[in-house]
């Protein structure tokens, strides 16, 4: 019996490094050997600090497996009627698992599959990427370009999908400008996505010291502007009093989405991809009077994920830009707390630095 590395989160701030035994593909499976596993906030926040359960479903979400749902690797092996992936394929993978039959698989939004029997998401209910080989539906491997490392792989795998989706919905293009709320990984992903799609401005705001100096260290970003008391009268002064025609919240947090509102033009379209927290608005003044939409929008689908990819080889952007930290396995724990901190870019996980 064959047995490799995998990280587990017991939900006490820690993160356990275990021996388990490599995988078999059975039948429309892969077998891939990860490259690089990223962490999420969702993570740390369902799983990391405390094992907690969603709304209408009974138990923990997490179900004591190998952590980790932003894999990216090479397959090492194919089940039984296997298809379109085979030996030496790079790969993302989409991080769910559907029952391929209800309206939303069949859109490629596995994310929101309606079978609760049949729904797993890799490394909640299914063992994920914080491992040296990972087990995979063939049906949500994604083609990871040549042209883009493992890392790439990752960080597409969750929080630039997300991004992408997001400001997909409000169809920002070459006659927006946007303000992105909250610079973590997802809400850099949105800065460069948003570059590529053609957005003549990019402005940010963020509360931690560390974060936005670290955005501004990318380019991406017009300018970023501290979240604190006077941010409204900031942005006013950033926009000439007009607002952006986009927004989008990635704090998850109710004093971020406030300030999306607020930052939107006459008009605009605000999207809404942070996780968790509530939104707390002045409907009249703030949304009828100003004629803004709002989009609520949860990771991306199949086809756009791999979309996604393409576009960004084409655009010549690099998601391992945003990264600030690549541990190995063995240090999963650290990288945990890094995560953690919110003083940090993405931290992704590698089997080993030398590959």
């Amino acid at each position: 019996m064959t047995t490799m590395k995998g990280v587990f989160l017991p939900g006490d701030f820690t993160a356990v490094l275990r021996d388990v035994e490599v995988p078999t593909p059975g039948p429309g499976q892969l077998l891939v050997r990860v490259g690089a596993s990223g962490i999420c906030g969702s993570d740390l926040s369902y799983i990391y600090r405390g094992h907690k359960t969603h709304v209408g479903q009974e138990g923990p979400a997490y179900k004591g497996v190998v952590a980790g749902h932003e894999p990216s690797g090479q397959v090492v092996e194919t089940g039984p009627g296997c298809r379109r992936f085979g030996v030496g394929d790079r790969v993302i993978v989409y991080h769910i698992s559907g029952c391929g039959r209800c309206s939303n698989c069949r859109r490629g939004h596995m994310i929101s599959c309606s079978d609760p029997e049949r729904r797993s998401a890799y490394g909640w209910q299914r063992d994920g990427g914080h491992a040296e080989y990972i087990l995979v539906e063939e049906s949500t491997a994604v083609p990871l370009p040549d042209e883009l490392s493992y890392v790439d792989g990752a960080l597409i795998a969750c929080g630039f999908g997300t991004a992408y989706e997001g400001l997909l919905r409000t169809g920002v293009g070459g006659r927006d400008d946007l303000l992105v709320v909250g610079l973590g990984p997802v809400g850099l992903a949105a800065a460069m996505i948003a570059r590529g799609l053609g957005a003549t401005r990019v402005l940010g705001v963020e509360r931690s010291a560390e974060r936005a100096a670290h955005a501004r260290s990318l380019g991406l970003f017009d300018e970023v502007l501290t979240a604190a008391d006077g941010v409204a009268e900031a942005l006013d002064e950033a926009t000439g009093g007009r607002g952006c025609s986009v927004t989008m919240d990635c704090s998850g947090s109710a004093a971020g989405r406030s300030v999306a509102i607020r930052g939107a033009a006459e008009w605009g379209r605000v999207s809404l991809v942070g996780e968790g927290g509530r939104l707390e608005t002045e409907v009249s003044d703030l949304l009828l009077h100003r004629q803004l939409t709002l989009y609520a929008s949860w990771v991306t689908s199949l086809q756009a994920m791999e979309e996604l990819a393409f576009r960004l080889v084409r655009w010549g952007a690099s998601p391992q830009r945003l990264v600030t930290d690549v541990l190995p396995l063995e240090q999963a724990d650290e990288a945990y707390r890094l995560a953690d901190s919110g003083r940090t870019g993405k931290v992704c996980l590698v089997p080993s630095l030398d590959r």
